[in-house]
Parts: structure tokens; sequence; C-alpha cells
């Protein structure tokens, strides 16, 4: 029924996709390219990611691909193109388009026809500008003998104007990333951020791997989303080669998905009250982190249960023993960031840091796109774990976080109640974990599939889209990691606040680096 309402909005031919994610796939032309994203967007949906496929020698085309979040679900568009004949540019339609537009350039040597901002972005002057890492006819392992080059960043000129660089190398263990403030005293005028220092070739080396392998890879992308990318990605696996998994494996995944979330949320809200003065909010939440990550470390054998997703299942199970020590520590947990709470609350100093810093208003954050959890706190109400059906979040009845502040209370605000949420899902999975096997064998029917896997990661939604060949071989596997619609949100977040305001600000988002540049 999905498929037949979606086929008379649409006007183009659509099939379902296998898989827990609810997901749609059309071959279109360059006709309905525009067309189709500019009904996604009178709609009310939005654009997750763009990325393209080298297809040649089998023939002369590449294959551009967009997936876009409808009501119903993920709709994956694929345009065959000629190198010469390019696509038609989206971010006038979806802004977020502009730096994956020119990632995929700078990748695989397919432009974006129409598009203002076509500067390098991943290429930082490493590699010639006529070699392209994707395309089948280059192994990725080329060696060159090249000097960084400039970036045209965007200059400011007025009186007092001056700029201010940081980075790209940081303090401490800050992976790298450049950013150019435009400045009048303290107040910035402007921000711009120059990324791609953590670009490591992922993409291609997907396309060494065996898709039952692969796993590793997707689960190192970023590390403190390792369940995430590794969820979506077995996800992904197992819709392309029809796989189905064991209940008690889906219920597993979400358990390992919260105690991510949950991790993540304790080390931000102890980071977030230090760079606003309050170091004894570092000393507590780091203290319920390690308590956290420890217990993983017991139960799981991981401390970020990094490889316990695996295709066809979990890697991992929990006993009776294991369960009430993890309801043990929910609890504990719980009461302590509830104390924790009162004081972030009633702490004046405090407040007066976080109130107002880095606003997005909700009208901006619909514009740009801004998503996860960055975007529930500027009214943006996307959540995968509630939208879509997806086993067992539609059997859990998710509770939404929300605020319409945008600022980086607000983004705190809903840090601490998606702690609570996701300590109530656990309680809620551990009552109901369906009993049975943890893992079954994956099928290989590899009939040149096709997969996706969509998964509500704690920064954001996490996508990963793969094509496979009839051996089991990855042809291309592509990860979205939800920082890149944030990244550039956060150069408006800062306009108009003060320069030392910046660490807060940046932390409130807290944005991957690594997920972002591949």
């Amino acid at each position: 029924m999905k498929t037949d309402v979606l086929i008379e909005r649409y006007a183009i031919p659509l099939r379902a996709l296998p898989g827990d994610a609810p997901a749609w796939l059309a071959e279109i032309g360059t006709q309905d390219w525009t067309r189709i994203a500019q009904i996604v967007r009178s709609e009310g949906g939005r654009l997750i990611s763009v990325w393209g496929s080298d297809r040649t020698p089998d023939t002369d085309q590449f294959i551009i691909s967009a997936a876009y979040c409808v009501a119903e679900g993920l709709l994956w568009l694929r345009l065959p193109v000629t190198e010469q004949q390019g696509y038609p540019d989206l971010s006038e339609i979806f802004p977020a388009a502009v730096r994956m537009q020119r990632a995929l350039f700078d990748l695989l040597g397919i432009y974006a026809t129409g598009a203002e901002d076509a500067r390098p972005w991943l290429n930082h002057g490493k590699w010639p500008k006529d070699y392209f890492p994707l395309r089948r006819q280059y192994s990725g392992l080329e060696q060159f003998d090249s000097e960084l080059e400039d970036y045209p960043f965007v200059s400011v000129a007025g009186d007092g104007v001056h700029e201010i660089a940081v980075g790209p190398i940081h303090a401490g263990i800050i992976e790298p990333g450049h950013f150019r403030f435009s400045v009048v005293g303290e107040k910035v005028l402007r921000l711009e951020q120059r990324l791609g220092y953590t670009h490591k070739g992922t993409d291609k080396l997907f396309t060494r791997c065996r898709v039952a392998d692969g796993y590793r890879l997707a689960g190192r992308i970023s590390g403190d989303s390792t369940v995430a990318f590794a969820w979506a990605y077995c996800m992904a696996v197992e819709a392309a080669t029809a796989t189905r998994i064991p209940p008690r494996a889906e219920w597993l995944r979400a358990l390992l998905l919260e105690r991510e979330r949950v991790a993540n949320h304790l080390g931000d809200l102890g980071a977030l009250g230090n760079d606003a003065g309050l170091a004894v909010g570092m000393a507590q939440f780091t203290l319920l982190k390690e308590d956290w990550v420890r217990l993983n470390d017991h139960l799981f054998g991981h401390r970020f249960m990094m490889d316990r997703i695996v295709p066809g299942g979990t890697a991992a199970d929990l006993d009776a023993a294991g369960m009430a020590l993890m309801m043990t520590q929910c609890a504990r947990i719980e009461a302590e960031v509830r104390a924790l709470r009162t004081i972030y609350d009633e702490h004046a100093g405090l407040q007066d840091r976080f109130i107002s810093a880095g606003r997005v208003v909700p009208k901006m954050a619909a514009e740009l796109g801004l998503c996860g959890l960055a975007g529930r706190a500027s009214a943006q109400a996307w959540d995968v774990r509630a939208d879509q059906a997806i086993t067992p979040y539609a059997q859990l009845d998710v509770r939404m976080a929300t605020h319409r502040d945008g600022d980086v209370a607000a983004r705190v605000f809903v840090r601490f109640e998606e702690i609570f949420e996701s300590i109530r899902l656990l309680r809620e999975i551990a009552r109901q974990l369906p009993p049975g096997p943890a893992t079954a064998p994956l099928s290989e029917q590899f009939a040149d599939g096709l997969g996706i896997g969509w998964v509500e990661g704690w920064r954001g939604p996490v996508l990963v889209a793969i094509e496979n060949d009839a051996h089991g071989r990855v042809l291309r596997c592509h990860c979205h990691d939800p920082s890149w619609q944030n990244w550039p949100i956060l150069q408006h977040a800062i306009m108009g606040n003060i320069v030392p305001d910046f660490p807060l600000i940046n932390k409130s988002f807290n944005l991957s680096y690594s997920g972002h540049d591949l």
C-alpha cells in the first residue's frame, strides 16, 4: 500500500527494498532528480545523503545516489550519468548537499551542474586534480609528491575586522579541523570550517571486503558510534542478502545502541560543565561514564562494544546474572544523574553560560537540515527510533525529547532527557527480551544485491547503503554520519557570540571529524 502511495506521489516506478528499514528504491532520469527533491522538500522531507558509484568499465556510466527521509521511510534514488553529463545541483533545495557534492567530485570526478560552490573539500592538494580515488581504475594506494594547497576561505572586510585561525592541530586528543573566525573585538561575525584532514579512504577500503566482513570497518568509522554504524551496516547487508536475524538479536542490538547513547551523553554533559567553569561536573560525569563503559567491557568484552554487532545478529548475549548487573547499574546511574541535573539547573553561573549561547532557531534548523539531538533541541522532531517501524523500537513506544530554544541549554536538556529515556528503554528491553539464539547464518544469496540500513545513533541518524556482486564482494559501501548535516550549522550557531564561547557551543554539538571525513 505504501509503495502505491509513493509511486503516485513521485510519478516514478519504485520497489520496496527488503530488510528492517522501510525503504524504497527508484532508478530515475535527470528530469526527475530535481523534481522529486522539490516534492520531498515541499512535504517536509529531509535529505540524508548524496554519494556516487563507478560502474565502468562494465558500462560508461556512473551512478549518483540520493537518500531522502520521507514520512513512509527512506527513499533511495539512483541516477545514471556520464562523466561529461554530471547531475543537477541539489543545494538550492537542500543546503546540506553542498559539501556532499563537493566531496563526491573529489572522490569520483562527477560534478553537480549549476553548483555555486565547487571548491575541493576532501582533496587538500595531496592528490592531483585529475585523480579520483573511487574510480575502479585506481587502487587508492597511489603515491603522489604533492604539497597542500591554500584554501580559498571567504573573507570578511570592514573596520576592525580581523581573522583568528584555529587548528587544524588542536590540544590533547582532539581530531584535526580548521576553524577560520572573522571577528570584531571578541564578537564572531563569521566562521568558516575546513575539514577532511582525517580522510582515510574508507570508501575504497570497503571494496576490498566481503559483505560478511565489512562490519568491522563500519564499526571503526567513528569510534563513539561504533554500535550505530555496525548495526546500520549489518541491516544493509541483511537486506541485500535477504537474511532474517533472530528476534533476540534485534532486541540485543537496541540494548547495545542505548548503552552507547548513554555513555556519550554522560561524557558530553561532564565536558559541557567543564567548558562553562564547573569542574566538579566533569569529575562526576566522567566517573559515571567510566563506570558505565567498564560494565560494557565486563558484559560484552569491549568498553565501547566494538564488533559486538555482526551480520546475522550479535556476537554477544546476556544471561540473567549479566542482566541483573545492568539493571542495578541503571538504577544507580539514573539516581546520580538526576542529582547532578538539579545541580546543573540551579547553578546560576552555569545557566548564564548555557542560556542563549549558540542558538539555532527552529526556522533555520529546518531550512538547513539540522538533525539528531541538536535538531531535536531546535524543535526538529525527528528520531528514527520513534518515526520508523524498526524492531524493536516499534514495540517500545520511544518518547522523543525535544526543545524549542535551540541553544546550549536546550541541547543539555535533550541530553539529560535522552539518558533517562534510554535507561527506561533498557529496562523494557530487559523485561521483554525474547528467548532464543542471538545470531543466524548470513544468507549467501549474493546476486548483485542492494541494501540500506538506517539507525538513530546518539548523535543523529546513521545511514549505510551497500552494493555487492554475485560473489559476495562489496562493490560500494557508503556510510553517512549526521555530522555532515550539522557541521555547516555550527558556523551559524556561533555568529553573534563571543570567541571564548566557541568551545562550549562546539561541545554542545560534539560533531565527528572522523565520521565526516571517511
